[in-house]
Formats: structure tokens, C-alpha cells, sequence
């Protein structure tokens, strides 16, 4: 099969498979419903994939043959289809055309009818195959059955064939076997034959199905090794740049694209989208004959993104708060705005995959980590849940989510209470969930997307995190814990507390009273109960409140019956702490630290988990 030198890598990959002879049947999956770009001579387009396939696989000693879904089976050249019919008539008639002619003027005709009823048999299968797939696969596995047999020593058919088979997902669903209905299990019992037929793959023909995931494939026809896969990733930079020029070029009369800035920095935000969706936005930006701006793109980019995946799967995080929102915590603030930021806005080998944020319930993680999401110049993605309750989706989900962080330039996923969204690893997990997992685990990693995906897990029970997620490379380089407010940190908390209901400063004796009374108040109690004193000064229509209403407010307040677990999760968060510069005591011992194990280990033997 020759390719042209514009062919795109998809094809040229599927190009080098299909020569090679590794395999005869090939999927092409990803993008698969955009479009692609063909060049014709002095002629120029954008087209959808199949189109596209047979501009460039319309080549000498090839026979195309298309089977669209609700379509025919086609043949791409008129002449082709005489060919095919040709040649199935003498395949199952055992005679040629010359040989049939003899033998009709040896006896006088008979043979006419014979010869007839074998074309007209093919015309009848071709109409038929017509909205039936299940005959149109059992069709175009004889054809290949045809193309390879011989007649005294010479190939029937000279030309190769190339099959392209539409919608290969909804052919052949995936589902258990059990729950296939009887034409579904026979086309999966037709593709496992054809596919796996000796003779077939030491033939020159070729199958390409076209599906968005193998996932969405049977499994018996998924995971046959002569099975290969070509993925088609979601258009780049220089793709899109490409597009908007040629979308410019071929406005029609009265139509302008006025852009905000230049079409490069048009291509650079529009990562993420399809060709289609970009398409989509200049169409109206022309119509409207008014400047695009960068708002109406990014509207674009995320309402493209949550209709690709899911409102239930990811969600745009546009945090209103920033780190001078955050009361206390001034060393860890100071550690956000001097390391990790920086960190996270490098590119490189000094770019962090991501972080892993823990500490109790109620600590102020997803608070504190939003103002950072709000801090930096990059998409922030909420991932809010990738499994699926439908067979197979969840992979399917994962690998558009893939694609879409492969296509974006930078982007933090944002990730709170990991612990229920990446599971474990081990034998008693359910087999989607360990693979899910893996299929995380390997895309932290991944050298390629360092430096423009970081992760950002948030949890208050990191030791139930997968420790495959928690090794270095991946969000084990940085585990911040963020502990309760104290000494200075609980001072401010209180300060900021009482701040709304006091006409002047409290005494500092006052403070420290109040701050002694309130130890074990946790960042989020402290809240709930600055939301109550401002409640109700204004149930007393006051314009501040006593000290007195004040500590009748405060003894009144009875903390949740929650203290044994943030102390386990407390104990984990140090434990699991990978700066010594982030605990509350940098120079802590290893005797200390083998106390925290000691008391968890107690603590778990309660029943603690």
C-alpha cells in the first residue's frame, strides 16, 4: 500500500502495519468523528475520516470496499464492482469467462442460466446486505475467501482488497456474551472466523474498522492478537493553526473573520477542541462579522470538553478566592507561593507530575488548594468521577480523557477526596478498578506530559491511597500535609473569627482565653462558628457583640464526635509527609516518628481505619 508524503502519523502508522503483513486487520480509534485535512491536486478541504481513508488508499492494485452503517457495501470504483462479481461468479462456478463461453457454445446455452444465476445470486446478497450487517460481514468475508482462491494456478482476482468497515462498535458491542442478542453473538462468531483464518492472514487483504475506543469493541474481537490499533489524537497546534488559515482563505463573499489577536494565538487557546468544534466558532465569529474574543473561546474549550466527557465526569474549577483569602497558615503559604507554584508553572524535568495534599477532615485542604488552582495562569480540572455504571464505559471514559489532556497545552487536574476516586491495585480490587488505576498510575508518569498535566490529590486519608500513586515520579515527590491552625496560625484564625462581631480589638488576655478554650477547634469548626456569632448579632440586631454573648456562644458550641478520627488521620498525614520543612517540627526524630507509627498501628487495632 503506498502512502503519500502528507499522510498524518495515524496513517502512516496504520501505512507500515498493513505493509509489514503484522496484521491484516487493523482498528483505527480516537478522533475518529473529525475532520481531516485533503489535498486534491490544486484543491483543498477538510474532510471526515472515511473520505479522507479513501483519498489516500485509493491506490493501483487495491480494490476498495466500504460498509457503512444503514448503507451498502460498496465499491469505491464502478469498474471494481464489475471485477468483484467477475471474479465471484468464476469462484463459484469453477470456471472462467473464457471457459464458460466454450462450454455454452458446447451446449448450446444450458450453461447461460447456470452462469447467470451465480451473478444475479451476488446482485441479490449485495441488496440484501442493504440495513442487514450481519450478512453484509458474512458477505465481505467470502469476498476475501474469493480475492485469494485460485483457478489452474492463477489468481482469480488480480487486485488486493482493502475492506473499511463503519462503526465497528455498534457491529460488534461489547457486552457478556450472555446478553448479546443471537444476530449480535453471530457477527462476533463471523469477525472471530474471518479474523482469525490462517488463510486470511497470510493473504495481501485488509480490514480497517473504525471504532472511538477498543474498549467499545467485543472482547473477543478486541483482544484477538491479530488485532492491531491505530489511535487518531485529537488535533494540535499546528493542526488547528492549519485550519484557521484554510477556514480564512474560504470565507464566502461578505464573510470576515475578525479575530481579538492573531490566529497562532487563536490556535494556541483553542486546545482541546476538535476540528469541528473550532469549526463551530469561526462559522458564527463570521457570521457575527465581530471580533472572536478570548472569553467566547474559552467558553468554547469548556463547554466542548464537559460534552466530551461527561458534567458528571469533569467540571471547570474558577476559584474567586486567592492565597490572601486564606487565614494563617503562613508557612505553608510560604511554601506554595516560593516552591510549588513555580514548580508547577516550569516546564521539564523540574516541572512536578503533581502533589498530594492530606491532613484530617475539616483542615482547610480543598480550600487552601483552591486558592492555589486560582493562583495559576492554567485550565484547572475538576475530576469529579470516571467510572461508569455501563459495561466498558469506563475505559472508554479514561481514554477521552486521555486525548483531551494530551491536546491541552497546560492543565491542573484537580482531584478532592482521591481516596474514592483512585482505588487499590490489589487482588481483591474489581478488575475495572485496577485497571483504572493503572491507567493513571502510568499517565502521572508519563515523561511526555510532564511539564503540561499536573495532578493535584486531595485527601484526608492518603494511607488509602494506592502507594503506586504515592511513590516518587508521580505525587509521592511532594505529600503536604495541612494540619490544624496553632500557636500564631489559631491567634490569626481567632482574630479573623471575632473580626465581624466586635467594635474593637479584644484584649490579648481575652484572645489567649478564647484561643485556649477553642485548642481542638478544627479550621472548618472555627468557620462554622464565626458564621454562627455573625448570625447572631444580627438575630439581636446588634452592631457587635460582648465578650460575655460571645462565650455564651462559644459554650454553647459542642465540636463534632469526630476527634479520634482526625487524630488518625492527623498521624497519617505526618507520617506520610515527604518535606521535614512542612511538618509542624522540621527537626522531629526518628523515635518520634516511630511513635506516630506506633499509635496508628494502636489505633487501627481498635478498629480504626
Amino acid at each position: 500500500m503506498i502512502m503519500s508524503r502528507e499522510a498524518p502519523p495515524f496513517l502512516k502508522q496504520a501505512g507500515r502495519i498493513l505493509n509489514s503483513g503484522q496484521a491484516r486487520t487493523l482498528l483505527l480509534t480516537g478522533n475518529i468523528h473529525d475532520l481531516f485535512f485533503k489535498k486534491d491536486q490544486d484543491q483543498e478541504d477538510y474532510v471526515s475520516l472515511l473520505p479522507f481513508l479513501l483519498h489516500h488508499w485509493d491506490v493501483p492494485d487495491f480494490i476498495l470496499i466500504i460498509h457503512e452503517l444503514n448503507g451498502p457495501i460498496r465499491l469505491f470504483h464502478l469498474q471494481h464492482s464489475a471485477l468483484m462479481k467477475r471474479a465471484w461468479i468464476e469462484w463459484r462456478t469453477g470456471m472462467s469467462d473464457e471457459e464458460m463461453a466454450i462450454q455454452r457454445m458446447l451446449n448450446k446455452g444450458q450453461l447461460q442460466s447456470g452462469g447467470d444465476s451465480v451473478g444475479d445470486a451476488f446482485d441479490h446478497h449485495m441488496h440484501k446486505a442493504v440495513g442487514n450487517p450481519t450478512l453484509a460481514l458474512e458477505l465481505m468475508r467470502q469476498m476475501c475467501l474469493c480475492s485469494r482462491s485460485k483457478h489452474n494456478g492463477k489468481a482469480i482476482l488480480r487486485q488486493n482488497l482493502i475492506i473499511l468497515i463503519e462503526g465497528a462498535d455498534l457491529l460488534l458491542p461489547e457486552s457478556p456474551m450472555s446478553q448479546l442478542s443471537d444476530v449480535d453473538r453471530q457477527r462476533v462468531a463471523i469477525c472471530q472466523d474471518w479474523f482469525s483464518d490462517q488463510g486470511f492472514l497470510r493473504s495481501d487483504d485488509s480490514v480497517i474498522m473504525l471504532a472511538e475506543s477498543r474498549s467499545l469493541i467485543h472482547h473477543r474481537i478486541a483482544n484477538l492478537p491479530y488485532l492491531l490499533e491505530s489511535e487518531i489524537p485529537s488535533p494540535d497546534e499546528e493542526t488547528r493553526k492549519h485550519f484557521i488559515s484554510w477556514f480564512n482563505r474560504h470565507l464566502n463573499d461578505g464573510e470576515e473573520l475578525k479575530l481579538w489577536s492573531t490566529q497562532s494565538q487563536l490556535a494556541t487557546l483553542t486546545a482541546g477542541l476538535s476540528l469541528q468544534a473550532l469549526l463551530q466558532l469561526l462559522k458564527g465569529a463570521a457570521h457575527a462579522r465581530e471580533k472572536l474574543q478570548p472569553a467566547e473561546v474559552v467558553a468554547k474549550v469548556e463547554s466542548f470538553i464537559q460534552n466530551q466527557l461527561g458534567d458528571s465526569v469533569v467540571e471547570f474549577k474558577k476559584p474567586e478566592h486567592h492565597l490572601n483569602d486564606v487565614v494563617g497558615f503562613r508557612k505553608l503559604k510560604a511554601f506554595l507561593t516560593q516552591e510549588l507554584i513555580p514548580r508547577f508553572r516550569i516546564q521539564g524535568k523540574a516541572a512536578l507530575p503533581g502533589a498530594a495534599v492530606c491532613g484530617p477532615i475539616g483542615s482547610g485542604k480543598t480550600f487552601i488548594f483552591e486558592a492555589v488552582a486560582s493562583e495559576l495562569d492554567m485550565v484547572v480540572l475538576v475530576l469529579k468521577n470516571l467510572r461508569s455504571q455501563w459495561f466498558g464505559q469506563t475505559d472508554v471514559i479514561f481514554e477521552r480523557l486521555r486525548r483531551v489532556l494530551e491536546a491541552l497545552s497546560k492543565v491542573l487536574i484537580f482531584v478532592d477526596e482521591a481516596d474514592t476516586q483512585f482505588g487499590a491495585i490489589g487482588t481483591n480490587a474489581h478488575e475495572t478498578e485496577r485497571r483504572l488505576t493503572g491507567k493513571i498510575q502510568a499517565m502521572m508518569s508519563d515523561p511526555r506530559l510532564r511539564g503540561r498535566v499536573f495532578w493535584l490529590l486531595i485527601t484526608a486519608r492518603i494511607h488509602q491511597l494506592s502507594p503506586d500513586l504515592r511513590r516518587p515520579g508521580r505525587v509521592g515527590d511532594l505529600i503536604i500535609p495541612v494540619l490544624d491552625p496553632d500557636n500564631e496560625d489559631r491567634a490569626a484564625f481567632i482574630n479573623w473569627m471575632l473580626k465581624p462581631i466586635i467594635g474593637q480589638r479584644l484584649a490579648q488576655e481575652s484572645i489567649h482565653s478564647l484561643t485556649l478554650q477553642l485548642a481542638n477547634y478544627s479550621a472548618a469548626a472555627l468557620a462554622s462558628l464565626r458564621s454562627e456569632l455573625i448570625a447572631t448579632k444580627l438575630l439581636k440586631k446588634a452592631d457587635f457583640l460582648s465578650l460575655e454573648e460571645i462565650l455564651e456562644v462559644v459554650n454553647d458550641h459542642l465540636p463534632a464526635a469526630i476527634e479520634s478520627t482526625r487524630r488518625y488521620q492527623t498521624l497519617q498525614a505526618l507520617i506520610h509527609c515527604s518535606r521535614r520543612s512542612l511538618l509542624p517540627d522540621p527537626n522531629v526524630t526518628d523515635d518520634q516518628r516511630a511513635m506516630w507509627e506506633s499509635e496508628v498501628k494502636q489505633m487501627e487495632s481498635n478498629g480504626m481505619h
